[in-house]
């Protein structure tokens, strides 16, 4: 592999994709079509949520190039490696692609990936540059591409459960604040609460749920803690921009978790196990590339 082809996959954060993958599969085990759907339908949704993945982090690249050229010399765009042009027409593509793919599941997924797009969008140009409304926006952009996978049983249903990405990637990106400087104790602590509080509505929800085994998720729920809450406590303990980037690695990787904890209790514990099997693939590419 050539330079410019390890820079434009290092713009698409490779180790992060699996992650989108998972949200999709955790909308189909939502609905409760895992063994009624169509694999092609579900094809689609995961290659539109990786295109729309890739071509967000690629775009986001794109507006901070700038700084990036003070913080982050190393990434593709400031080194050189690829152009800025490039990388803008790129992410672009990747987006366009997205969209298209998620027409071609139905009209409802399209207009579902199409909104996406316009908030990961707005998130790199605008909002993540404001304090509240950027880790808001983020996380929105979760709740979308979980319900982007709700759309493979051709209508939009069970909407409050998009607030579960929503609010665990709103603290995420919180503890994402301190990564360059460190100091980010108060957004530590802050983003530790949100983390017990995504755990309180997995199982709230699950329990609500007619016909709903909820116990199923419990062990997926108790990796998911540990994976998340080691690294925050030691980064609240030796407040360093390396332990925060730690923290926010772990917290990204560990969504495929949560998605698993989701589709176990809302159909089948082997379902969510085969999620699950996404961490190792994400883990593995998280050695090669970035994460953030």
């Amino acid at each position: 592999m050539n330079i410019v082809s390890n820079g434009y996959l290092r713009l698409m954060r490779p180790a992060n994709l699996p992650t989108a993958m998972a949200d999709i599969f955790a909308g189909i085990g939502i609905v409760g079509i895992v063994l009624e759907s169509s694999w092609i339908t579900n094809a689609f949704l995961v290659l539109s949520s990786v295109f729309l993945y890739a071509g967000g982090v690629v775009l986001n690249d794109v507006f901070d190039y700038k700084l990036d050229q003070v913080e982050r010399p190393e990434r593709p765009i400031p080194s050189g490696i690829v152009s800025l042009k490039s990388a803008a027409f790129f992410g672009a593509i990747l987006m366009f692609i997205g969209v298209g793919l998620a027409f071609f599941v139905s009209t409802l997924s399209g207009n579902i990936a199409m909104i996406l797009s316009g908030a990961i969008i707005l998130y790199d140009a605008i909002l993540k540059k404001i304090a509240f409304l950027g880790p808001l926006n983020m996380g929105i952009c979760r709740g979308l591409n979980l319900l982007l996978g709700t759309t493979a049983v051709g209508m939009l249903i069970d909407i409050k459960y998009a607030i579960i990405p929503v609010v665990y990637i709103f603290a995420i990106t919180l503890i994402s604040r301190g990564e360059v400087h460190g100091n980010n104790k108060n957004n530590i602590v802050l983003a530790g609460l949100l983390y017990i509080c995504v755990v309180v509505l997995v199982l709230k929800f699950q329990f609500e749920r007619i016909a709903v085994i909820p116990f199923q998720s419990i062990p997926f729920l108790l990796l998911f803690l540990f994976l998340i809450l080691k690294p925050l406590r030691k980064a609240f303990i030796n407040n360093t921009s390396k332990n925060i980037k730690k923290a926010v690695i772990s917290g990204v990787l560990s969504i495929v978790v949560l998605d698993a904890a989701l589709a176990a209790g809302f159909s089948y514990w082997w379902y969510g196990l085969l999620i699950l099997l996404l961490l190792p693939l994400s883990m593995y590419l998280s050695k090669l590339f970035a994460v953030t």
